[in-house]
């Protein structure tokens, strides 16, 4: 029955993740991926520890690794994946080329610096070329279609720029070599912030992700939330958020968090009573709030710490109060669901016991406060990360099943490439996007018209980005989402109407994140329905009802900056986090149509407007907002409960 479980589980992550739909067999290839991927981690490991090389060497050698890796594993077509038993010659042409034409920038490295003063020659021209194609292809067969469009929109609006009818985003126009050559050799292209950060940090938080992975650790963060929950009203979908939470703090994909908790979660809360569908939402939301939840956020956190000028720890803090109100919201949202479904808590004989868990597996938690305690100490995050990844692997060996002998090692180390591969190309390409905004200037002409919309209102502003970066996450990764839309849409939030940076980045963060459970397309809240048996649709739709809370957070510290901790003082923040969950609460019952009782509609109405009133960092509207709430419990107290409102699911 595990076994099956374990099946399913994959099978759901190769059609849902992208990431997962690389071939299963390639025959005497395998040998050349294995000693591909362990060299790259070794390389990372070496240089995070004794120092990266120079940011173009180094990126050159992230990608063009990556580059080769991908096209021997990934197919050209995802119904080959299973069907081909080796690698086929053009994929290994492609693969040898693609490093070949990004190694070109080491061996030619002050040619190259020379050649940006005198001019790229015919052979630099081509090999631009080919390394942008090679990077699209590796990006479509690992991410997927979309942001290669995007992207490749980008570069034909980069060349075709006089062309363009309206005025505020037409230019002049760059030619095709000028465009490739800047693109590939320039540092605000291919290999510009994206790419470095991932070289420099991202690839160790994720070599530190998969070596947890590779301990029980998620079976103790699951048995940890049962302990510490499991008892109360609707305990199953509360463990199942806290499980996500705490699985979030290791690993920042939403997909990947669904299927590894909710394979345990999802048929626990369907047998409780909850429907298949809010089963299926609950964990996909919380999950998906994974990439948000510090120590380990989403790879676009360290790319926000490289573009604000900050220390990862500032990044850390500003994160923390928004993700606690998140899983908050979503908590509050299940209990409300469990009280109108009458669904309790499971007997105590049946969870496990916190004292035991703690004494038997407590020191797995040492990597995350290691990491915690080295980055808040100052230390650089490739120090942090390095530290971490010793303390998760001296953790390994003190339990028998955890213990890893030279071919484990091997195993793990190989894993860590693969799974930074998709990462390597989306910023990749998320780079080319990024380079053609910084060529033809289409941050200046973005910001001029979101001004030109929202008439100099700033709420109208923020809605139009919220509406580009969910519209935008649909199709491109959480990082190339947030790359563009921070390249694009942050600073004129912060120049235009003097938002601080910090929020106006964790702004488009979040909502790049939440396209992960916004229908139509929303990934994650699939996958959780594929766990479900669930209606997809119907599951996107109350993960959003679920997740309310991270459409209104972002709003709560735009116009509240103590939240993400600036200009904070210890009464206005304690009164900021007070009213904020307060307001969750309102929000979330409105939502779900139950407070003390089930709702009728105008109290709803009323719920949900006390709850944004008591957001809105405002004393008097969040008075009006409290007295408000008091009113409907106060009116609902005195109405009797009615019988038999609702049919508790059986399952």
């Amino acid at each position: 029955m595990k076994g099956q479980k374990v099946i399913e589980a994959q099978d759901i992550l190769e059609k849902y993740d992208k990431e997962n739909q690389f071939r299963t067999e390639i025959g005497k290839w395998a040998w050349v991926v294995t000693f591909l991927g362990v060299a790259l981690t070794i390389f990372h490991l070496y240089t995070g520890y004794f120092g990266v090389l120079p940011s173009q060497k180094q990126g050159a050698v992230h990608l063009g690794t990556a580059l080769g890796i991908i096209f021997l594993l990934y197919p050209a077509r995802k119904a080959w994946r299973k069907t081909q038993k080796t690698v086929p010659w053009y994929d290994i042409i492609l693969a040898f080329m693609a490093m070949y034409v990004t190694y070109h920038k080491i061996i030619f490295f002050d040619s190259i610096l020379q050649s940006r003063i005198s001019g790229y020659s015919t052979p630099d021209m081509i090999i631009s070329l080919l390394g942008i194609a090679l990077v699209l292809e590796a990006t479509r067969r690992t991410v997927g279609l979309p942001i290669v469009i995007v992207a490749s929109v980008a570069i034909l609006y980069a060349i075709l720029g006089n062309y363009v009818p309206t005025q505020i985003l037409s230019h002049p126009g760059f030619s095709v070599d000028r465009t490739a050559t800047n693109l590939w050799y320039r540092e605000s292209g291919v290999f510009g912030t994206p790419i470095q950060i991932s070289a420099k940090f991202i690839f160790l938080f994720l070599f530190f992700g998969v070596l947890l992975v590779n301990t029980p650790i998620g079976k103790f963060f699951n048995d940890l939330a049962f302990s510490l929950t499991g008892k109360y009203t609707g305990g199953t979908a509360k463990a199942a958020v806290v499980a996500s939470a705490l699985q979030g703090t290791v690993s920042g994909s939403s997909v990947g968090n669904t299927v590894a908790t909710g394979s345990f979660t999802i048929p626990m809360m369907k047998k409780a009573g909850f429907k298949p569908e809010f089963a299926a939402a609950t964990e996909a939301s919380a999950s998906t709030g994974g990439q948000i939840m510090p120590p380990m956020m989403g790879a676009a956190a360290f790319i926000m710490m490289e573009y604000l000028g900050v220390n990862y720890s500032t990044i850390m803090l500003a994160a923390l109060i928004p993700a606690v109100l998140y899983f908050t919201g979503i908590f509050i949202g299940t209990h409300f669901e469990a009280k109108k479904l009458k669904i309790f808590g499971l007997p105590k004989s049946e969870l496990p016991v916190f004292k035991k868990i703690m004494i038997q597996n407590g020191y797995m938690l040492t990597p995350l406060f290691v990491i915690i305690g080295t980055i808040m100490s100052g230390s650089t995050p490739q120090r942090a990360a390095l530290y971490g990844i010793l303390a998760a692997f001296l953790v390994s060996f003190i339990r028998k099943d955890s213990r890893m002998n030279f071919r484990k090692i091997v195993y793990v180390l190989e894993q860590g490439a693969r799974v930074a591969l998709p990462v390597v190309a989306a910023v990749a390409t998320a780079g080319i996007i990024a380079g053609v905004v910084s060529m033809t200037g289409l941050g200046a002409k973005f910001a001029s018209g979101i001004i030109a919309l929202s008439n100099g209102h700033l709420i109208l502003a923020l809605i139009f980005t919220m509406i580009a970066c969910i519209i935008l996450g649909m199709g491109l990764p959480t990082t190339a989402n947030y790359v563009v839309t921070a390249t694009i849409a942050a600073p004129a939030l912060i120049n235009e109407f003097g938002i601080a940076p910090i929020a106006a980045h964790m702004f488009v963060f979040y909502f790049g994140i939440v396209a992960d459970i916004t229908p139509p397309v929303c990934l994650a809240a699939y996958a959780g329905a594929g766990i479900a048996k669930a209606n997809p649709f119907k599951t996107g739709v109350t993960a959003v009802k679920l997740a309310i809370a991270a459409f209104i957070i972002p709003y709560v510290f735009i116009y509240n900056p103590i939240l993400v901790f600036v200009d904070v003082t210890p009464m206005k923040l304690i009164l900021g986090i007070t009213t904020a969950l307060l307001g969750m609460i309102g929000v979330s019952s409105a939502v779900i149509g139950y407070f003390i009782r089930n709702s009728r509609m105008w109290e709803r109405f009323t719920l949900f407007g006390a709850g944004l009133m008591l957001i809105i960092p405002e004393l008097l509207s969040s008075g009006i907002g409290l007295v408000l709430i008091v009113l409907i419990w106060f009116i609902q107290t005195k109405r009797p409960e009615e019988e038999n409102v609702t049919e508790v699911l059986t399952v």
